[in-house]
């Protein structure tokens, strides 16, 4: 799709706002960011005025189970862990994506134009996450990019589901030992498939273990859940003894060892961060993590971990963290280019900026003000929703409902 959205307050976030800029987006892709009178809008494509508005880039949601964990659904919309196999590497949350989960229209409604969607962390080794638009028929519709890394659990979750069940592992030594067995075996199996490739001999392939040596290649990050300082030190052991790139998940206690993490350039996706102290390992949360790690120097996006916190409510999260420390000039990053680098999407989304993806969101104001709202949102050039301020509704655009325009955007 073709817009022109003039006359706004433009934040592309990787650069310096622009008051009265112009956001061009031709075939689905940013043409071009730059002041009124500097972006020439070619004929027959459609302006929107936003006077008077600020305009930003489609908000990253780093971590969440959105479309696997769908809301108001009970047990029939409960895919988030496949608790049956604490080495899962195979499952993919792709593959249990419903694209008509409520939470997607909320995240539009919250200025959220793509998601991060990752397996639970009720195995040590939960599967394989993948990013999406959150507007679409289907999931290969709203697809940005599979895997995007693999998702692993340390502390609480998984020792619990399997001591439970009076099974490996049902400590946190045995959620460890799960975790180091696994790369064993696939650096095991890393070393015969190359041999089988160099002798040309037939090879027997394992789903579950092509993804770990994926991950041992640096193809993947391994996204950690970890919570616990402790937790968090075992994290960065078990990475430095098999090589990978490391992304600790929630890092509720990273403000603990901000340092460390900072000196080993290990990124943390920070949050959820409006819950109770809900269980032991997040007994010392508190809104202040984002604004220490990142002045020591960590590169920190901040999640929901919907729905443990309403997608909406995640640019919110960003606002209290601000007014607990967090750089208010840094800020915005946490939800759009921070996630976009740390997770290798950065090509496609998180900035507006030439060569990206068209998700451009109209705001009343500063979304870091409260009272603001997102009027309108547009995934790649194609507007998806708008708010009605009059009768004090949003309304999602049925994607169903212009099925001979469906896709027209992509590229």
């Amino acid at each position: 799709m073709d817009i022109a959205i003039r006359s706004g307050y433009v934040v592309p976030v990787d650069g310096e706002p622009i008051t009265g800029g112009t956001v061009l987006v031709v075939d689905g892709r940013i043409a071009a960011v730059g002041p009124d009178a500097e972006v020439a809008v070619p004929d027959g494509v459609r302006v929107v005025d936003a006077a008077g508005r600020w305009v930003l880039p489609g908000f990253v949601e780093a971590h969440g189970h959105i479309g696997v964990h769908e809301e108001a659904e009970g047990w029939a919309g409960q895919d988030t862990n496949e608790m049956t196999d604490p080495v899962g590497a195979r499952m993919r949350a792709l593959d249990a994506i419903n694209p008509a989960d409520l939470g997607f229209a909320d995240a539009l409604a919250g200025g959220v134009t793509s998601a991060v969607i990752k397996p639970g962390s009720g195995n040590p080794i939960g599967g394989q996450t993948v990013a999406v638009k959150c507007w679409g028929r289907t999931v290969d519709d709203m697809l940005v990019r599979q895997p995007v890394s693999v998702k692993s659990a340390l502390g609480e979750n998984p020792k619990r589901i399997y001591g439970e069940k009076k099974q490996l592992p049902s400590t946190r030594q045995g959620v460890a030992a799960v975790i180091r067995d696994a790369f064993t075996r696939a650096q095991d199996y890393r070393a015969r498939r190359a041999r089988a490739e160099e002798e040309g001999k037939p090879f027997e392939r394992d789903l579950t273990l092509e993804a770990l040596v994926r991950v041992l290649d640096g193809e993947l990050p391994w996204c950690q859940h970890s919570h616990r300082a402790d937790d968090i030190a075992t994290a960065i052991r078990l990475a430095d003894e098999f090589g990978y790139r490391l992304v600790l998940n929630h890092g509720t206690e990273g403000h603990l060892l901000a340092d460390e993490i900072a000196r080993r350039e290990i990124p943390v996706i920070s949050g959820p961060l409006f819950t109770s102290r809900s269980k032991v390992e997040v007994r010392h949360r508190t809104l202040a993590n984002p604004g220490i790690l990142d002045r020591a120097g960590v590169r920190v996006a901040i999640t929901t971990d919907h729905p443990v916190v309403p997608i909406n409510f995640l640019v919110h999260q960003v606002t209290l963290s601000v007014k607990e420390g967090l750089d208010r000039d840094r800020a915005l990053a946490t939800i759009t280019t921070n996630p976009a680098a740390i997770l290798g999407l950065d090509d496609r989304v998180g900035a507006l900026r030439p060569g990206l993806d068209g998700d451009v969101v109209i705001w009343s104001g500063d979304p870091l003000d409260v009272m603001s709202r997102a009027l309108r949102v547009f995934v790649e050039g194609r507007e998806v929703y708008s708010y009605d301020t009059g009768r004090g509704v949003g309304e999602v655009l049925d994607p169903f409902y212009r099925e001979s325009e469906a896709g027209s955007a992509r590229s």
